[in-house]
């Protein structure tokens, strides 16, 4: 019997990886190569490696442990993550948040928590894998609409008529660059007694005012839920949930009892929120600044190359992406930048919402220009070899 499972198995693995071999998607995991150029990663401030970071990620591992021990509904709540909480709050002018293991983990149990049945969740096309697997964990209807759409998602509300509903979206997208038009969603929302769920992972700490929510003047609004990483800006690792408004409290207790992700996993590391902690004291408007003038220099350079100025979409945020013909080109042409130095993400189905391949570009502030303008000029001139 185990042999016939094994050789079921066997064959049907096998036959995936045919599959992946036969549509250029095949995947490894990998780290920087030593000396490259970094425009992979998401460390936008790069404070991962920031002596105070590193030095703060060492002094609460000696004081909590490097690992908090149990659920943070056991004794897995230490004075650290109660401390990182409040300086989310204060960082984002929210009134209450939730500290989780992984921005996904955030993502999972909140959308969880709130996809009960009579609960109707109109969620962006575009959504991260995250949204798309906690509007599953419950028993929620799901309507998806148009990418970038208020007009999809108002239809989407008039249409169906739910005890209670939330629309769902990023602040920005992580492979178009994209943003949600918030300030517009977040009126319609309010006028349906609607939630808005919004993915921070990719603002929080990342753009000026130190996070979109903010940006857009709904800090305190209590109908704005919002979500966010603390492995990208921030240079460390876990998720958040942060609330606005009279019913943060309320909210925040819901999760803390039915949030699957915070009541069935350990808690944070005490390392990790010792980390963004620190972080979150680097990452002032100085810095954010710096990162804002970088990632226009990620796209004017790019778009101003003959070959690639039809293919980059402008991010509005550190993430930039040139549109590649297929996935094999996308690879190859990653796969010669990685050996000529610069690192770049390769983004391929299905990690890519619409199917289009692409080269992922992404700015940091720590980029010395020149060193960064050769390397876009490097980028450019592969992506055009790699489609000669």
């Amino acid at each position: 019997m185990a042999e016939q499972a094994a050789g079921v198995w066997g064959a049907w693995l096998a036959e995936r990886a045919r599959v992946r071999h036969r549509r250029g998607l095949e995947r490894a995991a990998r780290g920087l190569p030593e000396g490259a150029l970094d425009l992979a990663s998401n460390d936008y401030l790069g404070l991962s490696r920031h002596p105070a970071v590193v030095s703060a990620a060492a002094e609460a591992a000696r004081l909590h442990g490097a690992g908090a021990g149990a659920s943070r509904v056991v004794t897995g709540t230490h004075p650290v993550h109660e401390q990182l909480e409040a300086r989310l709050c204060a960082y984002t002018g929210r009134r209450s948040a939730l500290v989780l293991s992984s921005g996904y983990a955030a993502n999972l149990g909140l959308l969880g928590a709130l996809a009960a049945p009579g609960t109707h969740l109109v969620m962006d096309a575009h959504c991260h894998a995250s949204l798309v697997d906690g509007a599953r964990l419950g028993r929620a209807e799901v309507t998806v609409v148009d990418h970038g759409s208020v007009q999809a998602v108002a239809a989407a509300l008039q249409s169906r008529v739910a005890p209670r509903t939330a629309v769902v979206v990023e602040s920005v997208y992580s492979v178009l660059g994209d943003a949600a038009p918030l300030a517009e969603l977040a009126t319609l929302c309010a006028g349906r007694g609607a939630l808005l769920v919004v993915d921070e992972a990719h603002t929080l700490a990342a753009t000026p005012g130190g996070c979109a929510v903010a940006a857009a003047g709904l800090a305190d609004a209590g109908h704005v839920v919002v979500t966010a990483t603390l492995s990208k800006a921030l240079g460390s690792q876990g998720g958040a949930v942060l609330l606005g408004g009279a019913g943060a409290d309320a909210l925040r207790e819901h999760l803390v009892n039915t949030s699957r992700t915070f009541l069935f996993d350990t808690g944070l590391g005490p390392p990790a929120a010792g980390a963004a902690l620190a972080a979150l004291g680097l990452a002032d408007e100085d810095r954010i600044a710096r990162l804002v003038a970088r990632s226009a220099q990620v796209h004017d350079t790019l778009a101003a190359h003959p070959f690639t100025s039809a293919r980059v979409e402008r991010g509005r945020g550190a993430v930039h992406s040139v549109r590649m013909d297929s996935p094999e080109r996308a690879a190859e042409a990653a796969g010669r930048l990685g050996e000529a130095g610069v690192a770049v993400g390769c983004f391929r189905p299905p990690s890519v919402p619409d199917g289009v391949s692409r080269l992922r570009v992404t700015a940091h502030a720590d980029h010395d220009a020149d060193v960064l303008d050769h390397a876009l000029h490097q980028i450019a001139t592969t992506v055009a070899e790699v489609h000669a």
